[in-house]
Order: structure tokens, then C-alpha cells, then sequence
């Protein structure tokens, strides 16, 4: 039903409730207690009505390690076609729609966060853009390179961190009230005990260790080593944890449930079993880990996790993670715009001709003097 027809009906059920109520005389006359009731449960139910015919978004924000596979895993979600993935050079979107079981649509919005370098600003857009309440972050590393993810980890952990406090600042007591709530119930339902000393992030959390094909290769200690620290890291924000590679099929189809239960809310629980074991792809949901669990360690700091792990794999900071200089957009293939590189052929050819001149010029008077 469109809106126009409900207010259109809305208002002649109202006419006729009051007509009916003058029908027998001055004593049935309603007071105004009376038809301010009636005006609440009408407003109800229109709103109600809007709730059931309006459409349902969540949203997905994807960030992490360069090169680890987040446009490939959003591809093959959407079942895109990918001939060449070209690399996600800022904030991408993008978003899928269908009927649920109730013929309501649900809109999931995925946002792709390319880089995290500077990236506190574009990690507002989203959240601020959709807001925390149905949101869900996907974080993203890449287990082939163990000397770098604890730095993109760290690096997603307080973007998401500092950019939700801000938000959560300027939020309602009733709205943070719920997000707390909803928090506690993801987080502490098998592990009370160490509620106390976990600091989750006030949406769901999906670590994803990509790339788990060459992750097998490594040696067993420093396997232990990355899966004890993924797991301290994923219990303390109250994160779920997930390996993931788009050359197993089955790891493959768990991170596309998992993606379909945060974007439109089914499967209803795609983790199907629960791995902690480290000589296997890792599996471990929301609030079903413990410290007495991932090892002797007790309670863990993010400093302390992110310490003890730089003992055993030195890290390499962002900056110096750029050794190799991105290649340049303009000249990739994915980046065409016929309009733009006749232009920019232009530029270039005069300020070629230009860079000649001066250098004529130069050895001219160089010869003069």
C-alpha cells in the first residue's frame, strides 16, 4: 500500500470513528482524553505498517591488509565476474538488495576501505553515514606475511575504536544504552567471566585471516604463535575469528555465509563448527573463546597482545611497508576514460615540449657564457 493511500484512509477511518461516537447525542460526545488515545493507537499503527513495507539496511564495512583478497571476496559474493580485480584505491561502495521470508526488501550496503594508511577520516563516512546501530566490520589480514598484520590489526582495532567513540559521544543515552546491550548479549553469553576485562567494539566483529592457502606453509611454532595471537586480539575487542582463502572452497563458503548472516541476517549461524586448533583453519564465533583457553597468558592488554607476538615476529610500520611504489592509476587499464587520457596525452606532449625548450635554452646560454 502506498503511503498516500494510508494517510487517504487513515483519515476517513478517523471521520467515521467520530462521526459514529456524535451519533448518540451530546452524552456520547468523546472527551478530549478519548481522542487523544485514539489518535496514539492510529499513529501506532501507521507506524507499524511503515516498519513492515519500508526496507530493512544493514551495512558491511570491509578494511584491512593490501592485497589480501576484500574486492575478491565481495565479488564473489555479488557473483561478479572478475577478469582483472584492479586495486581499491580509497573508499569503495557498493550494495545488494532481495525479498526475506516476510516479502520485506533488505538492503545491505558494503563498503571497501582500500588502504590504511590516513584512513581515519574515510572510516567516518560509513559509520557516520549508516550509523552504528546496524552496522558489521569485516577486518581483513593477511596471514602469508606475519610481519605486517599485527600492524594492520592494530591499525583497523583504533580507527574503528576512535571513530565509534566519537560517535557514540553524540549519541542518545537510550541509543548507547541499546548498543551496550546488544554488545553484552554477542560478547558474554559463554564467557562472563571475563567480561570485565574485555573492551569490545560496540558492533560485530569479523576478524578474517586471508590467504590461509600459504598461511599451511609456515612453520609450526610461528603458526601457534599468529593463531594465539588472533585469538588474544579477536576475545579482548569481542571479535569472531575466521580463516578464510578463495582457493579452498570450504573456507570460501563459510566467509560467504558469514557475510550474507551480518548483510541480511541468515544463514542464522554460519560458523558450523568451532576450531581453535592451530594446525587447522580457525573457526571461533562470538563470545566462545576464554583467556583460560588461548593459553597461560591470563588477561591481555591490545599493547601486551601486540607486544608479546613483536617478541617472537618483528613488524614492519606502515611506512615502511611501501617499498614498492603503487602502481600509477592513470596508466592502469581498469582506469580508462577516453575523454581524460586524450587530455592528459596533451598535457603531457606540451609540457614535454616545454622541458625541451628549457633545456635548449639552457645549453644556449651556457655556450654564450
Amino acid at each position: 500500500m502506498r503511503l498516500p493511500q494510508i494517510f487517504h484512509s487513515w483519515h476517513k477511518r478517523l471521520r467515521r470513528m467520530f462521526e459514529k461516537s456524535t451519533e448518540g447525542g451530546d452524552n456520547a460526545t468523546p472527551s478530549i482524553q478519548d481522542i487523544a488515545g485514539r489518535l496514539a493507537e492510529e499513529q501506532q499503527r501507521l507506524r507499524q505498517l511503515e516498519a513492515s513495507s519500508m526496507p530493512k539496511e544493514r551495512t558491511l564495512l570491509v578494511l584491512g591488509s593490501k592485497c589480501v583478497g576484500k574486492s575478491t571476496a565481495i565479488n564473489k559474493f555479488f557473483d561478479r565476474e572478475e577478469h582483472t580485480t584492479r586495486p581499491t584505491l580509497a573508499l569503495e561502495y557498493s550494495f545488494g538488495r532481495r525479498i526475506g521470508s516476510g516479502r520485506t526488501p533488505q538492503v545491505m550496503n558494503v563498503w571497501e576501505l582500500g588502504s590504511l594508511d590516513n584512513a581515519d577520516q574515510l572510516l567516518e563516512v560509513p559509520m557516520r553515514t549508516h550509523g552504528l546501530q546496524q552496522l558489521a566490520v569485516f577486518i581483513m589480514v593477511d596471514l602469508s606475511q606475519p610481519q605486517r598484520f599485527w600492524t594492520d590489526l592494530e591499525c583497523a582495532y583504533k580507527g574503528l575504536r576512535d571513530t565509534s567513540q566519537e560517535l557514540l559521544a553524540r549519541m542518545t543515552p537510550q541509543l548507547r544504552e541499546t548498543l551496550e546491550q546488544r554488545t553484552l548479549e554477542r560478547v558474554g553469553q559463554q564467557n562472563k567471566e571475563d567480561l570485565g576485562t574485555l573492551e569490545p567494539l560496540p558492533f560485530p566483529v569479523v576478524i578474517v585471516g586471508g590467504k590461509y592457502d600459504l598461511f599451511m606453509t609456515l612453520d609450526p611454532s610461528l603458526k601457534k604463535a599468529i593463531c594465539r595471537c588472533l585469538r588474544a586480539m579477536a576475545h579482548h575487542i569481542g571479535a569472531a575469528l575466521l580463516f578464510y582463502s578463495q582457493k579452498v572452497p570450504k573456507l570460501s563458503k563459510v566467509l560467504r555465509d558469514t557475510i550474507s548472516h551480518m548483510g541480511f541476517g541468515s544463514p542464522s549461524h554460519p560458523f558450523r563448527s568451532h576450531v581453535t586448533d592451530h594446525n587447522e583453519p580457525l573457526s571461533i564465533w562470538f563470545g566462545t573463546d576464554s583467556w583460560s583457553r588461548i593459553g597461560d597468558t591470563g588477561v591481555q592488554s591490545v599493547e601486551r597482545i601486540g607486544a608479546t607476538f613483536g617478541v617472537a615476529v618483528p613488524q614492519l610500520q606502515l611506512e615502511k611497508q611501501k617499498l614498492q611504489a603503487p602502481p600509477d592509476p592513470a596508466k592502469d587499464p581498469g582506469f580508462k576514460e577516453s575523454l581524460i587520457d586524450e587530455m592528459r596525452s596533451q598535457k603531457n606532449e606540451e609540457l614535454a615540449t616545454i622541458m625541451r625548450d628549457v633545456l635548449l635554452r639552457g645549453k644556449f646560454e651556457s655556450v654564450q657564457n
